[in-house]
C-alpha cells in the first residue's frame, strides 16, 4: 500500500517525480472520479428510450436523473465528515460496493419508480467517491505533485462526462436501456479492487469518538434539497411551489447554522468560514459552475436554432469542450505545480472571463467557428481554475478535516450547476424575449446567447476580482501586537 510523501516544494522548483505505489493509489481515485461523473451523463441520452420503455413522460423520468444528482448534492459533506471520523479508506470502499450493487439493482428495476429509488443509492455511492477522492490526495500523494493529482482527478472527471452520451447511445444501441447502467458494474469491481490494493490504511482505528452530527447533516440535507427543487421543478416557470420550497431552504439553511454553532462536534465548524482563502475558493467554485452550465443550458439551442445545426453535428459540437477539459486538465495541474496555485487560480478565471467574452460576440461575426474557438479558451481556463482551486483549497487542511473540506468543494459545485441550469435558462429566455425558447427564431436565439454570455463573463469577472482581493489580503503582512507598557 501506498504511504504519503509530504514533500514541499516552491513554485517554480521543479517537483519530484511520484513513486509506483503513489502512481497505483492516484490511477485508483482517478478511476472512481470517472466512474461518478460518467453516472451522471450515460443516463441523460437513455431518457427516451426510458420514457418509452416505462410508458412514462419527459417529465416523470427526469427524476432518474434529479435522483442522482440530489443525492449527491445533499450527502456530500455529510460523507466527507463521516470519512473523516470513522475512516476514508474503508468509506471509500464502501461508497465504490454501493455505487456498483445500486448499478446492477438499476439495471434490474422493473418500474420507474424503483429505477429512480435505485438511482438514489447511486448517487448515495458517488457522494461518497466524489467526496473522498480529493480527500485522499493530502495522503497519497506528494505535497509539491497536489496541482498535477488535482488535474488528473478533473481530467478524469471531463472524460466521464464526455464519454457518457457516445458511450451510452452505442450501448442503448446494441443492448438496451438496462446496459447503461449494467456497464458500471465491472468499472466497480475493478475500482473496488484497485482502491483495496493501493490506498494507504486509515490512520486511526478508533477515530469514531470523535462523534457524527447527525441533527446538522439531517438539516443540512433537507435545507440543499428544498434549494436544489425549487431552481429545478417547474421547467422554467416559478410559482409557487417553487417559492415554498426556497422559504424551506433559508429555514432549514438558519436551523442549521443555529445547530452547527452548539453542538459538541458540529458536521462543518462555521469558524472555519473566517478563513478568506477557503470562503473565497467555495464561492469562485459555485460562480465558475454556474458559468459552465450556461453552455450546457445555452450551446445546444444556439447550434440547433440559430445556425441550424442538425442534431448529430450539435452533438459532436457539444463535446469539443469536455474533449478539450479532458485533454488540458493535466497540463493545468503541472502548471499549478510550477507556477503556485494562487497566480493559476487568477489565471484561469482571466481565461474564463475571455472565453465567455468571446462567447457572446464571436458566434454572431464567425458563426460555428467563432463558437468553437471561444469554447476553446473557455474550457481550458476552466480546468486551470479548478486544479489550482482544488491545491489551494486542500493543500494545507488537517487530516481530519479533509473530508469535509472536500464536500464543500464539490457541493459549492453541484450548486453553481444546479443555480445555473435555473439562473442561465431564466436568462437566455428572458433575453430572446420568446415565450417558448424552443419556438424562438434564429434572431431571437442568437441574442438570448448574446446577452447571456456577457451576464457569464460579469460573474467570471467577479470571481477573478474576488480572487485579486483574497489574495492581496494573504499577502499583506500581519501587524504586530503593540507590547504593553510597563507597569510603573
Amino acid at each position: 500500500m501506498s504511504k504519503p510523501i509530504h514533500t514541499q516544494s516552491d513554485a517554480g522548483v521543479a517537483s519530484p517525480p511520484m513513486q509506483p505505489a503513489v502512481r497505483w493509489a492516484l490511477a485508483s481515485l482517478s478511476l472512481s472520479m470517472l466512474l461518478s461523473s460518467l453516472g451522471t451523463s450515460i443516463a441523460n441520452v437513455g431518457l427516451p428510450t426510458l420514457a418509452q420503455a416505462f410508458s412514462a413522460s419527459f417529465q416523470e423520468v427526469q427524476w432518474i436523473v434529479l435522483a442522482y444528482l440530489l443525492a449527491i448534492t445533499t450527502l456530500i459533506v455529510g460523507a466527507g465528515r463521516l470519512g473523516d471520523i470513522f475512516g476514508r479508506r474503508r468509506l471509500l470502499l464502501a461508497g465504490i460496493s454501493l455505487f456498483t450493487t445500486a448499478s446492477l439493482l438499476c439495471a434490474a428495476a422493473p418500474t420507474l419508480g424503483l429505477l429512480v429509488a435505485a438511482r438514489a443509492l447511486q448517487g448515495l455511492g458517488a457522494a461518497v467517491m466524489m467526496a473522498l477522492t480529493m480527500a485522499f490526495v493530502g495522503e497519497t500523494v506528494p505535497k509539491a505533485r497536489t496541482g498535477s493529482a488535482m488535474g488528473l482527478l478533473g481530467t478524469m472527471s471531463a472524460v466521464g462526462t464526455a464519454l457518457g452520451p457516445s458511450l451510452g447511445g452505442v450501448l442503448i444501441a446494441g443492448f438496451g436501456w438496462r446496459a447503461l447502467f449494467l456497464v458500471n458494474a465491472p468499472l466497480g469491481l475493478l475500482a473496488l479492487l484497485m482502491a483495496w490494493r493501493h490506498l494507504p490504511p486509515d490512520r486511526k482505528a478508533g477515530a469514531g469518538k470523535a462523534g457524527f452530527d447527525t441533527v446538522g447533516t439531517l438539516l443540512l440535507a433537507l435545507a440543499l434539497a428544498a434549494y436544489a427543487l425549487a431552481v429545478t421543478l417547474g421547467r422554467g416557470s416559478f410559482g409557487s411551489l417553487n417559492i415554498a420550497l426556497l422559504l424551506a431552504a433559508a429555514l432549514g439553511a438558519g436551523l442549521f447554522v443555529f445547530t452547527e454553532a452548539r453542538v459538541a462536534s458540529p458536521l462543518v465548524r462555521l469558524a472555519m468560514f473566517r478563513d478568506r482563502v477557503l470562503s473565497a475558493s467555495l464561492v469562485m467554485n459555485a460562480l465558475v459552475a454556474t458559468v459552465m452550465m450556461a453552455t450546457l443550458v445555452v450551446g445546444p439551442f444556439y447550434l440547433s436554432r440559430a445556425l441550424g445545426l442538425g442534431t448529430a453535428l450539435v452533438g459532436l459540437v457539444l463535446s469539443v469542450g469536455p474533449v478539450i477539459s479532458a485533454l488540458s486538465g493535466v497540463l493545468a495541474g503541472r502548471l499549478v505545480d510550477r507556477l503556485g496555485a494562487p497566480a493559476m487560480v487568477a489565471a484561469g478565471l482571466a481565461a474564463m472571463v475571455v472565453g465567455s467574452g468571446a462567447l457572446s460576440v464571436l458566434p454572431g461575426l464567425f458563426g460555428l467557428a467563432g463558437y468553437i474557438a471561444a469554447i476553446a479558451v473557455l474550457t481550458p481556463g476552466y480546468q486551470l481554475f479548478q486544479a489550482a482551486n482544488n491545491t489551494a483549497v486542500m493543500v494545507d487542511v488537517p487530516p481530519d478535516r479533509r473530508g469535509v473540506v472536500s464536500g464543500l468543494l464539490n457541493l459549492s459545485r453541484n450548486l453553481g450547476l444546479i443555480t445555473g441550469a435555473s439562473v442561465m435558462g431564466a436568462v437566455f429566455a428572458f433575453a430572446s424575449a420568446a415565450s417558448d425558447i424552443t419556438a424562438a427564431g434564429p434572431e431571437a436565439v442568437a441574442g438570448g446567447m448574446r446577452i447571456s454570455f456577457a451576464v457569464a463573463a460579469v460573474l467570471a469577472a467577479t470571481a477573478l476580482a474576488l480572487a485579486l482581493a483574497s489574495r492581496a489580503l494573504a499577502a499583506r503582512p500581519s501587524v504586530p501586537a503593540c507590547p504593553a507598557p510597563p507597569r510603573l
